[in-house]
């Protein structure tokens, strides 16, 4: 299928697409003094499906994509990481709201359930967020605070000498 027959709702996604610093904040200072990744976003097969890549350090590396519901609204992002777990989270974005929901169990068992709400600045440079994981479905906890800050795109002699990746800036986790 060609781009140019995607379903609209997927023109929605396209404020995610470029390079990102992220930045992980967590509940006990004490434990973290911050972490700093990147995560790239980019269409994959004409298109149809969104995927981002992250890296962090002291992390799991991770690997999402995102695909269209066929109510042709909401999406489900299918998450991959280097621990070898997988998991579906049901996925919408609207308003500049983005928000992500694992309820049920999937490829893994369900411990607990987890989600993310973000929420892009006026100028679509920012994406402030935070997970919150609950054990019985309703009371909800921090686990962490994740902003994300779109990147410059690097100039051409950035990008040959990193292999067309810019390098990770490298955070402290104790």
């Amino acid at each position: 299928m060609d781009k140019a027959a995607r379903p609209a709702a997927l023109e929605r996604l396209d404020a995610f697409v470029g390079e990102w610093r992220m930045e992980a904040s967590f509940a006990d200072p004490a434990s973290y003094t911050g972490v700093t990744g990147r995560a790239v976003f980019e269409w994959v097969l004409g298109g149809q499906f969104l995927v981002e890549r992250a890296e962090v350090p002291d992390a799991p590396d991770s690997v999402a994509i995102v695909g269209l519901d066929h109510d042709g609204e909401a999406f489900t992002q299918h998450y991959f990481d280097s621990r070898g777990i997988a998991r579906l989270y049901a996925m919408t974005f609207s308003d500049g709201v983005w928000k992500l929901l694992r309820d049920s169990p999937d490829f893994s068992p369900l411990d607990f359930s987890q989600r993310f709400i973000g929420e892009f600045s006026a100028d679509s440079g920012a994406i402030n967020g935070r997970w919150e994981t609950s054990r019985n479905g309703s009371s909800w906890e921090r686990d962490f605070d994740l902003t994300y800050r779109k990147m410059q795109s690097p100039a051409p002699h950035d990008r040959r000498m990193s292999h067309g990746r810019p390098p990770i800036v490298r955070g402290g986790c104790r």
